[in-house]
């Protein structure tokens, strides 16, 4: 028995895919929709925040560069070649490059595969040599010495370059992401819900690849980098500290090598399904195996009726759904 296609269902999809395409790919009638500031400032100021983390250079100078030199992400720059600060080809630059008149015509800028590389490399960019040096002796907080002192450095032509800025800043009450480290953990809560609660959904949440969050076993959790701490981390996410040691099971102080897995979530009781068993190999542990596979270390403790004295072998297989026979 064959069944006969709605007519009038299968124009609507095809007009609705043919729209969506043209939303996507810019073409049509319609112009496709620009990112506001205030979106744009959502998206990219967890980038900024940890950059300046990374480099010292204040959140709010960075976030307010980025608006005024890509325009909010809607500038040819910034769409076509990832470039959110108008950074040129100069110095020692041997990367990718675009061709656009500024300054002068058809003058070279640098080109990246996304955004996050744009703003590692302004953060290098400021870092990298003598010339804006200075700007590291004001503090952190101190938005006002850095927006004029990078117009004092030469970063733009602009003579109204650091009011723009100042604007910008005092506007979107930027200077809060300098403060973010000494909110206490309420406000933090508060900050960070009011900055980046609710992405938009037209545009790509660039900023999750600051940490690369994935879910392992339903709880969220990443790898950490060199330099990372729990307590870092802790305050990187609003979290009490003793908290973030809890979901991870290690005690308050624990040192965090790189490549470790760290959980922002409760683990669950037992693995996904599909893993009954794991076999104990050289260098595991009990707490490796809970974090590989985000069971929760007492509950897999309990589940192969073993205690913390308990010896481990080589090859010994661990339970990793079921409780162990008697």
């Amino acid at each position: 028995m064959s069944i006969r296609p709605n007519t009038s269902h299968s124009k609507f999809y095809i007009v609705l895919v043919v729209a969506l395409c043209q939303f996507i790919l810019g073409f049509g009638a319609n112009p496709p929709v620009k990112v506001t500031r205030q979106e744009y400032i959502q998206i990219y100021s967890k980038i900024a925040i940890r950059e300046m983390i990374d480099f010292h250079i204040p959140a709010s100078i960075t976030m307010a560069q980025a608006c005024l030199e890509s325009s909010n992400g809607n500038s040819t720059l910034a769409t076509e070649a990832n470039n959110h600060f108008g950074i040129k080809c100069k110095g020692n630059w041997n990367g990718p490059s675009v061709r656009k008149t500024d300054d002068a015509p058809n003058e070279c800028f640098r080109k990246y595969n996304n955004a996050l590389e744009s703003y590692r490399d302004h953060s290098q960019f400021l870092t990298g040599g003598t010339r804006y040096q200075f700007l590291f002796d004001y503090n952190i907080k101190d938005y006002k010495n850095w927006a004029y002192g990078l117009k004092k450095a030469g970063y733009a032509t602009d003579p109204t370059y650091p009011e723009r800025l100042l604007k910008i800043i005092d506007e979107f009450e930027l200077y809060k992401l300098d403060d973010k480290n000494g909110f206490k953990t309420k406000e933090k809560r508060s900050f960070w819900k009011s900055f980046f609660g609710k992405f938009p959904s037209k545009v790509a949440d660039e900023a999750l690849l600051v940490r690369r969050i994935e879910r392992r076993n339903g709880a969220k959790a990443f790898f950490a980098r060199q330099g990372d701490t729990y307590d870092q981390i802790a305050d990187e996410f609003a979290m009490n500290p003793s908290t973030l040691y809890r979901y991870n099971d290690v005690p308050p102080g624990t040192d965090l090598e790189a490549g470790t897995l760290v959980y922002l979530k409760k683990k669950r009781a037992k693995a996904p399904r599909g893993n009954d068993v794991y076999t104990l190999k050289a260098g595991d542990s009990m707490w490796t195996v809970a974090q590989w596979y985000g069971i929760r270390l007492d509950a897999l403790y309990h589940k192969n009726r073993l205690t913390r004295a308990d010896t481990l072998v080589v090859g010994q297989q661990i339970s990793l759904r079921l409780p162990v026979a008697k």
